[in-house]
């Protein structure tokens, strides 16, 4: 295997202990922060190059999000490492009980192409915070960013413990016969299944940070104005090609009428008469990707833009109206800036055509009256859930990031969370080597009178129940 020897060395430095020191993991992200202050322009070159991203978003979500991960961990890593001392029961009273926050080994990484420097960094973060060794690797289809972290990377981490490696479909599959003790991939559920069956063969566990149609449901109650700017930001940020995007909306026949010029007119302030001239508006990621989106168009009608460029992989912010739920704009993730609106009949109706489907990555509600959004909230299951915006919730390292189900993964990071997910939570218990007479109950010859004994030094009593004497 022709990456054997890699991950070997790997394992050897791991298995040193190289990597378990506070000062080495502070000192490697340190070095990480580095990288991303001084080939902050490099940074936002790669990502224009790769699809037009406009520097504005490449700057808010690959360096300072990233930037902002980096710091909530260096902030808090000392007391995420400590061990975690735990209840006890009358025999363990003398003992020390605590969990100790051990890395799993040699972890693999494997990172999309839609934001290539922020969800291959943020996981990286959390791995090395952790105390692991890591391999990485970038997807092919963002080059320019792909070739940047690997010549650069090695610049700044420890390379006996960290590693880029830059493959394809054929190498990655090779890649991931090698035996690792931790995988998180972030991509399609197509592809998340390969990566699990892979990891099935070593019993390695997985996080899958997948996709999914993520619905959007207006009440009639709303500010109109608002909720256009709100949902249009969110589904044409980065050109559509964000798994947390809004992926259609749901409304009532009047809302979809009040909400057409409202989008017309947040679209033309962000991006103009023609978004095709605007600094601020990307570009599909590669043709294969353009064709797929474009071939989306024919749902429902096309009520705003629609106009499409092969040449500059350019597809016009666009919002489809009348969109039935057999429509093909239906059946898969859009990811791209195409926003459906599927017409229903009250907020009864949409709770029911969410759960009729795959559970999403993210659920939103927009409403006037609080109870609408709970409501939502609370007969719904998704993997995140944001009240009256888009994408905001994935900006706060104190909330959990991940799906739940067949289309959306399994898993979750951000800030703790990532330390978490990268760290085996190890059960132990120092006992004392003396006073063996407490331990007298538990060793034959056993007696009814020893058993009531061992069951009143053990049994974990329900709160508010009194035990009669």
């Amino acid at each position: 295997n022709p990456y054997a020897g890699l991950v070997s060395h790997l394992r050897a430095a791991w298995l040193s202990g190289k990597t378990r020191p506070m000062e080495y993991r502070v000192a490697q992200l340190e070095a990480l922060g580095r990288f991303l202050e001084e080939k902050k322009e490099d940074i936002l070159e790669a990502t224009a190059s790769d699809m037009g991203k406009p520097s504005f978003e490449a700057y808010f979500t690959e360096i300072l999000l990233c930037k902002n991960e980096l710091n909530d961990t260096l902030n808090n890593l000392s007391h995420w490492m400590k061990d975690e001392h735990v209840d006890k029961n009358l025999v363990t009273r003398l003992d020390s009980a605590f969990i100790r926050k051990d890395p799993y080994g040699v972890v693999l990484i494997i990172a999309p192409w839609n934001y290539p420097i922020h969800l291959l960094l943020v996981p990286l973060i959390g791995a090395i915070a952790a105390g692991n060794c890591v391999v990485v690797k970038p997807s092919e289809t963002s080059k320019n960013t792909e070739r940047l972290l690997a010549e650069m990377l090695s610049c700044y981490l420890d390379n006996d413990c960290f590693a880029v490696v830059t493959a394809g479909v054929e190498e990655t599959t090779r890649l991931l016969e090698n035996k690792f003790d931790y995988i998180f991939f972030t991509g399609t559920p197509s592809v998340g299944r390969i990566i699990m069956t892979a990891a099935a063969k070593h019993l390695t566990p997985v996080t899958l940070e997948l996709g999914g149609k993520n619905p959007c449901y207006v009440s009639d109650t709303c500010d109109v104005q608002n909720v256009a700017r709100r949902v249009a930001w969110g589904r044409f940020f980065n050109a559509g090609q964000t798994c947390i995007a809004p992926d259609y909306i749901l409304c009532s026949v009047e809302m979809q009428e009040k909400l057409m010029p409202a989008l017309r007119e947040a679209i033309t302030e962000f991006f103009g008469s023609n978004p095709r001239e605007s600094p601020d508006f990307g570009r599909i990621v590669g043709d294969k990707q353009f064709r797929r989106v474009r071939a989306l168009l024919c749902s429902g009608r096309v009520a705003i833009g629609g106009q499409t460029d092969e040449r500059e992989r350019y597809i016009a912010p666009t919002v489809l109206a009348d969109v039935l739920p057999s429509d093909p704009a239906m059946q898969e993730e859009i990811f791209g800036p195409i926003l459906p609106i599927v017409v229903v009949a009250n907020v009864d109706e949409a709770i029911d055509f969410i759960n009729a489907r795959p559970r999403p990555l993210a659920i939103y509600a927009f409403s006037c009256d609080s109870k609408v959004v709970n409501q939502v909230l609370e007969r719904t299951s998704s993997g995140g859930f944001c009240g009256n915006d888009t994408l905001m919730h994935v900006t706060l390292t104190s909330l959990p990031f991940g799906g739940i189900g067949r289309c959306t993964g399994l898993g979750m990071y951000h800030g703790r969370f990532t330390f978490d997910t990268f760290t085996h939570h190890r059960g132990c218990l120092h006992r004392n080597m003396g006073l063996e007479a407490l331990n007298a109950l538990r060793y034959p010859p056993y007696s009814q009178q020893k058993l009531g004994l061992l069951s009143a030094a053990f049994e974990i009593k329900r709160r508010g129940m009194c035990t009669l004497l």
